[in-house]
């Protein structure tokens, strides 16, 4: 049995594919230990970790010298903290999944010589893997062609994004079949906490929709609480058939049942659209520094896959044309979703394991030294 310790920032486009290796490695009969930060509590719960350890983190801001400086000064915090639990722990590989709460705990690896793994999950490296690139041994990449990664002067390996098995439990579900006069579903999100633009416009727009074919929509759309009373009274006037919720643990499964989603496109949600094989459209979330979300909602689309409409040019009324084009079209939505389950990667969790058990061990950790 090997431990491995995994590092992910708290947020669910880190921590799910972080859990999909977990579940893996625990399936191998490993031990698996988590770091992270406080945000794990709104999605970490079901984390199948043996212990989960906070670590002091932040992000350094190069315009803002206070700023710097106290991020700074928590980051050297958490690296002390974290070398004192990895000593403890003496794990044979780390594997760091990004986001600034990875920052200490890779460096203190790399500084107590245990082999390390970042993962990235999006078509552009983020910024703080692009940080810890030198203190890693590979790059795990989810995207054959990753912005930035070949700038990265350490072995690249393309795993894909890990799905939870809950996700690859309905991998091979058969695209719903849709006629002329069948229900039509359809899946709203903006993400794991929802987004506001996008509970502003669909709602709009599917009241714009023909009364023929409105009728025949099913919509399960993830709305925040917020926005709950909001939503539920345009969508009420419009008559039309919606279950809304803040959010759906069972969200995989709807997914499956659906003829087309609507969503954002953060990596967690491509890796899951193309392993069930759904056609969506994409609305990036606007405002990046490195676009992350455009570039994989880009990917999808030159694939077949999916409908990039940018934020800043949707209106109720081009997202109406669109639905309506699509929706009497049932062709074009199964051949999308061919399309994207074609690029979907359901090994994904097995490569990102074998690469973690090769690894393990390999190192000559400071840990064995001082030992």
């Amino acid at each position: 049995m090997k431990t491995f310790v995994l590092m992910a920032g708290g947020t669910g486009g880190h921590l799910f594919p972080a859990m999909a290796l977990a579940q893996e490695l625990i399936r191998r009969g490993h031990a698996v230990e988590l770091m992270t930060d406080h945000r794990v509590e709104g999605y970490g719960q079901d984390f199948p970790a043996r212990r989960i350890h906070m670590v002091p983190s932040a992000t350094p801001s190069l315009t803002n010298p206070f700023k710097f400086a106290g991020a700074s000064f928590t980051i050297a915090k958490g690296v002390a903290k974290s070398f004192g639990i990895l000593r403890a722990l003496r794990p044979d590989a780390v594997i760091g999944f990004g986001g600034y709460p990875t920052f200490p705990p890779f460096i203190a690896a790399s500084l107590l010589s245990i082999p390390g793994i970042l993962h990235e999950q999006n078509a552009v490296m983020g910024r703080a893997n692009r940080a810890l690139s030198r203190f890693a041994d590979v790059l795990a990449l989810s995207f054959a062609k990753t912005r930035f990664a070949d700038d990265q002067g350490l072995e690249k390996v393309l795993t894909g994004n890990p799905v939870r098995d809950r996700v690859r439990a309905i991998a091979a579900s058969p695209f719903p079949e849709l006629s002329a006069t069948s229900p039509i579903n359809l899946v709203v999100f903006g993400g794991s906490q929802g987004a506001r633009a996008i509970s502003d416009v669909v709602p709009e727009a599917i009241t714009l929709l023909p009364d023929a074919l409105r009728s025949r929509l099913r919509i399960v759309q993830q709305v925040r609480s917020e926005d709950l009373d909001r939503v539920t009274k345009t969508y009420r006037q419009s008559r039309t058939s919606v279950e809304l919720a803040p959010f759906f643990t069972d969200l995989p499964e709807r997914i499956a049942q659906s003829h087309l989603v609507i969503g954002r496109s953060g990596a967690s949600t491509i890796a899951e659209l193309t392993v069930i094989g759904r056609p969506s459209i994409l609305i990036p979330l606007p405002g990046a520094l490195d676009a992350d979300q455009k570039n994989n909602a880009l990917v999808v689309e030159a694939g077949g896959g999916g409908w990039v409409m940018e934020q800043a040019a949707l209106s109720p009324q081009s997202l109406a044309t669109r639905l309506e084009a699509l929706f009497t079209d049932p062709t074009s939505l199964s051949k999308a979703g061919k399309a994207a389950q074609a690029l979907g990667q359901p090994r994904a969790v097995e490569k990102l394991a074998d690469l973690a058990e090769s690894l393990a061990g390999q190192g000559t950790s400071t840990l064995e030294s001082a030992s």
